[in-house]
């Protein structure tokens, strides 16, 4: 019932409009997928970005209110904006899937062979692309650990438009979370769990490769603050641990209470979480 009501019925018409962009792709593209709200200062980094693994873009803005939308509209590599007319407080849990899970079902109209869905502030390492256009046929999804970049009292510098994120940071945690980040598009996939940031239903076998930079801790203090706060007042079952973190946005350990490393050495010391 909680899905019916929180992603099904979320996921109507008149709940969001469909604004065409400038790409035009065909059947078996890769297709890439974004869900951002308010990221107008890393949002052309993001899609340029993006846009060298994928052959077009589309993206669900869940009713930004600074220049996000325009700036998507006006990127060669989107092929459409989804943009949600009411941004809801109430329920994130549950309001993340069904923005990610009509993400994917407007990404299925243009028959891709694969999709491939990041966030905002996710930078990629490795030559993704060549890997999907030759993949073979029964590889049906892709794996990337990720780790989180850190600030650190010698590398606190906000972020500024313009600037391009990947490498970023110094700072990395061994902390690895192995996310699906592609995957080829079949009936039985689905978003269908509260907070999902993984699709359900993909069928075996999926290959581990690559890694990802994540910016979400590192983009800057008022940034780190905003975060912070975000899920203190949105999700209730990360209330304690966000609310902990605030003020804390300067690190000299991961949050998990481990070192720092370099780019170069973090994949020497990963830990699976």
């Amino acid at each position: 019932m909680d899905y019916f009501f929180n992603v099904t019925i979320r996921n109507l018409r008149p709940f969001f409009r469909i604004r065409k962009g400038t790409r035009r792709v065909g059947p078996d593209a890769i297709l890439g997928m974004i869900r951002l709200r308010n990221e107008e200062d890393l949002l052309q980094d993001t899609l340029d970005h993006l846009s060298t693994i994928v052959d077009g873009i589309v993206v669900f803005d869940d009713a930004s209110t600074d220049g996000s939308l325009q700036i998507a509209l006006a990127h060669p590599a989107v092929v459409e904006v989804i943009v949600n007319r009411h941004w809801r407080r109430r329920n994130r849990v549950w309001e993340e899937t069904a923005n990610r899970r009509v993400l994917y079902q407007r990404a299925k109209h243009f028959k891709p062979s694969w999709v491939f869905y990041s966030d905002a502030d996710e930078r990629f390492v490795g030559d993704i692309r060549t890997f999907l256009l030759t993949a073979p046929a029964d590889v049906h999804g892709l794996r990337v650990n990720l780790f989180d970049a850190y600030m650190t009292p010698s590398d606190s510098s906000p972020y500024q438009p313009g600037e391009q994120l990947l490498d970023f940071r110094d700072g990395f945690g061994p902390e690895r979370r192995r996310i699906l980040m592609a995957w080829r598009p079949s009936p039985t996939v689905d978003f269908t769990t509260p907070d999902a940031r993984e699709p359900q239903g993909v069928p075996g076998p999926l290959v581990d490769r690559f890694a990802c930079q994540h910016y979400g801790k590192a983009l800057s203090v008022e940034q780190w603050e905003e975060t912070c706060r975000y899920y203190v007042e949105n999700f209730p079952i990360y209330r304690d641990k966000w609310r902990a973190r605030m003020g804390k946005g300067i690190h000299t350990e991961s949050d998990f209470g481990t070192p720092l490393y370099s780019w170069a050495e973090v994949m020497d010391h990963a830990v699976d979480i």
